[in-house]
């Protein structure tokens, strides 16, 4: 079974090949430098990319697979959630691919996917179902924080997630109020090395509360007065060091704490962690510990695989298939704000 997939939700072009749970090629193709002069993702700008980079990318993951279209078995893409315009051009570049070849067709849930995306891992990539274990997922990300018991293989249930401000989105925010470049959250993960994690108390929201959400604007805005009464911290790198220290200490505590509570509560052996916050140097570190500390088995998904890419829609996609899922309709649709349910 070779399955192709293609991933277009935000401002990364993707498309990978998927054999039987191997990812024979991965390419991604980001928009970070385009989007970096505004400071952020422009939808139009995004989708205009798309079109122009998709066939490339397509060709590229076809070309390092050695394969050529008519040896595609099956065509997937992301349905959901996204961008409108920039999920428009991937899946119905998809969908016209395996009508015209007449193949079946999968849209996947991109939160979905990435439940699945610390099974990947291994030189070269595949997913090891194997040792599928139940789990608490944690998928943080620019646009998106929340918890998810993965009860089996297909099977989960959202235990809570963002309110406000994702953590991602808390990051870049709090980079962009210092003067950090975009994106702003690993620029302020680097310049924690050498920082005080305790120099500055900052709030940690909802850490103490009954319930597996997330808020995250609360913090945004304490750094924000902080930084407009103290201002003259920012001149001196030391301080910089410490704020930027203290407040990723404050958004990872809140996210380890609330992750480990909730396997704790329902007595699940095992977490896992995917979503481009996941490649943070303090969540992966804390979060390694308190697995650790609690004798919970972690896997946290490969750097590489935590943003967004095709090869976690693929290996969905082909678990979907096996599993007797039934393939879209030719004329099926996408879903903008499809939730994880």
């Amino acid at each position: 079974m070779r399955l192709l997939a293609i991933e277009t939700s935000c401002d990364e072009t993707s498309a990978a090949v998927i054999c039987d749970g191997a990812v024979l090629s991965n390419i991604v193709s980001s928009q970070i430098k385009l989007h970096a002069e505004y400071g952020g993702v422009v939808p139009e700008l995004a989708s205009r990319e798309h079109l122009r980079n998709l066939l490339p990318v397509i060709r590229a993951a076809l070309s390092e697979a050695n394969l050529c279209n008519e040896q595609i078995d099956a065509v997937a893409a992301t349905q959901g959630p996204g961008l409108p315009a920039a999920l428009m051009v991937g899946f119905k570049a998809a969908q016209s691919f395996a009508f015209a070849l007449r193949r079946p067709f999968f849209g996947i849930n991109h939160h979905e996917a990435h439940l699945y995306s610390p099974w990947i891992a291994d030189q070269p990539l595949r997913a090891d179902f194997a040792a599928f274990q139940p789990n608490i997922s944690l998928i943080v990300s620019g646009g998106h924080t929340m918890l998810v018991h993965v009860e089996g293989e297909l099977k989960h249930r959202v235990l809570g997630g963002t309110i406000d401000d994702a953590a991602g989105e808390c990051f870049d925010k709090i980079a962009k109020l210092i003067g950090l470049p975009y994106p702003g959250g690993p620029e302020l993960d680097k310049l924690t090395t050498g920082g005080n994690p305790r120099a500055f108390a900052f709030p940690r929201p909802l850490l103490h509360e009954a319930n597996d959400d997330f808020s995250f604007s609360g913090l945004k805005t304490s750094v924000r007065y902080f930084l407009r009464d103290h201002p003259h911290l920012l001149d001196d790198e030391q301080s910089l060091r410490d704020l930027c220290a203290s407040t990723q200490a404050a958004i990872v505590e809140v996210l380890v704490t609330k992750t480990i509570r909730a396997a704790k509560r329902l007595g699940v052996g095992c977490v896992t962690a995917s979503g481009g916050v996941t490649c943070n140097s303090g969540l992966r570190t804390e979060l390694a510990a308190a697995c650790a500390k609690n004798r919970f088995t972690l896997r946290l998904a490969e750097k590489n695989l935590c943003t967004d890419n095709a090869a976690m829609i693929g290996i969905l996609a082909e678990r979907k298939l096996l599993a007797g899922h039934a393939p879209l309709r030719s004329d099926a649709e996408i879903n903008v704000s499809w939730a994880l349910a």
